[in-house]
């Protein structure tokens, strides 16, 4: 059963865990200066991977068989979105690539309307448009549709299917198994990516101490919040306090990275905070779904950072 406090703990590691991906844009932003995308992502997983295995190792013995096949697939499909996102950002302005990977706030209801027939509130829409226009107003400098945008928009609707998979399939009292597994894919995908040009190392202490500060808490400790939280939460309720990542982004960037504070910063996370205390704060009605109740505003049933990936996503 999940009850309101689950769902508040629930809403807040999610939160949580969409602060500690905001907070590395400005070390991403850095280190992509000398180490390719690629190679920093292959990196930061094997990393998160190694980092999980360690502290345990027993975690992915305990999990079910389905568990076990439904973690493969989730990190699959991260993997394969994060690679595709990153050969669209080789041909896509950062900003352009921002707002679109961005779009899979709106991209979550529709799948979860079709994938786990569920009915959508009237509210959640208005919720998703907001968020949807805070994105835009945060990170868009125009764009047109090319290659480049086309695999980003793929990339979006991937990670929105993750987020619909996390919240129909994940389950609290395996959560721990099914974030190891789930990076350990991401990592090997990525890794496989890397293979034709080889892998470059980030060569300094400072560049592995960010590396590993996105690995352990960016990482490892946001895919298990991620995984957990979404045993509790629907999905398009989980893809709109997702949508904080670039405020929290714009925050730190101001905060640490020294970025002066601009009016579209202001404004595009005020409509994106709005959004999300849209769906925090309204009455939800309880349904039965994957052996839990669950709150279902929006329906009833993805680590890492898709939009920190990027070398640039808040413009002034």
């Amino acid at each position: 059963m999940t009850t309101r406090r689950t769902s508040l703990l629930a809403s807040l590691a999610l939160l949580a865990m969409t602060a500690s991906w905001g907070s590395t844009f400005f070390l991403i932003r850095d280190l992509l200066e000398r180490v390719p995308t690629l190679d920093f992502l292959a990196v930061r997983f094997l990393v998160a991977a190694a980092a999980m295995l360690l502290v345990a190792p027993r975690a992915v013995a305990r999990l079910s068989p389905e568990s076990r096949r439904h973690a493969v697939v989730l990190g699959g499909v991260y993997g394969v979105a994060q690679v595709l996102q990153t050969a669209g950002l080789a041909h896509t302005p950062a900003s352009v690539s921002g707002f679109i990977t961005g779009m899979y706030v709106v991209m979550t209801p529709l799948l979860a309307a079709v994938l786990l027939r569920t009915r959508i509130g009237g509210l959640t829409w208005v919720a998703v448009a907001i968020a949807a226009g805070g994105l835009a107003v945060l990170t868009l400098d125009g764009v047109s549709m090319g290659y480049g945008e086309a695999i980003t928009l793929m990339s979006a609707v991937l990670y929105a299917l993750h987020i619909v998979g996390l919240g129909a399939w994940s389950d609290p009292r395996q959560a721990l198994g099914m974030s190891i597994v789930q990076i350990t894919v991401i990592a090997v995908l990525c890794s496989i990516a890397t293979i034709p040009d080889g892998v470059v190392l980030p060569s300094t202490g400072a560049d592995w101490a960010s590396v590993v500060y996105m690995a352990v808490v960016a990482g490892a400790a946001a895919m298990l919040a991620q995984t957990w939280a979404q045993a509790h939460l629907p999905p398009t309720r989980s893809a709109i306090i997702m949508s904080m990542e670039p405020v929290f982004a714009a925050t730190f960037a101001v905060w640490l990275g020294g970025e002066p504070t601009t009016l579209r910063m202001v404004g595009g996370g005020l409509m994106v905070l709005t959004a999300m205390l849209l769906v925090e704060l309204a009455p939800r009605r309880k349904v039965q779904g994957q052996g839990v109740s669950r709150d279902s505003m929006a329906c009833c049933a993805p680590p890492c950072g898709h939009l920190a990936a990027l070398s640039s996503r808040v413009t002034p």
